[in-house]
């Protein structure tokens, strides 16, 4: 009897230790599951910034086209305004010459 009553008490503590190994198992996996829950929010969150990101460069792509477009009619009316400023000192150049040739000839 005294080896039953031994025998009993080696298998109470092998269950102890086969609940406390199981236990510590249960807590690495509910551990893991948390860690695997907060990769994928952080997954999920990247991605959310990728899609903002994705739709900034759409925007500053359509900035930069009509920036350009802008650019491009600012500098031909520029080009346009400097060819008018020098016909018109042409013109001031030949007005002024034909006062003063006015003026030498006048007594």
């Amino acid at each position: 009897m005294a080896r039953a009553g031994a025998a009993a008490c080696a298998r109470d503590g092998e269950a102890m230790t086969d609940a406390n190994a199981i236990e510590a198992a249960t807590r690495r996996l509910a551990a893991a599951l948390d860690a695997l829950e907060a990769a994928v929010e952080r997954r999920r969150e990247a991605d959310r910034s990728e899609g903002a990101l994705a739709a900034q460069v759409q925007a500053l792509g359509t900035d930069r086209s009509r920036l350009a477009s802008e650019l491009d009619g600012a500098a031909s009316r520029s080009r346009k305004l400097e060819d008018t400023n020098r016909e018109i000192a042409k013109r001031l150049d030949v007005a002024i010459d034909s006062i003063r040739a006015v003026i030498e000839t006048q007594p």
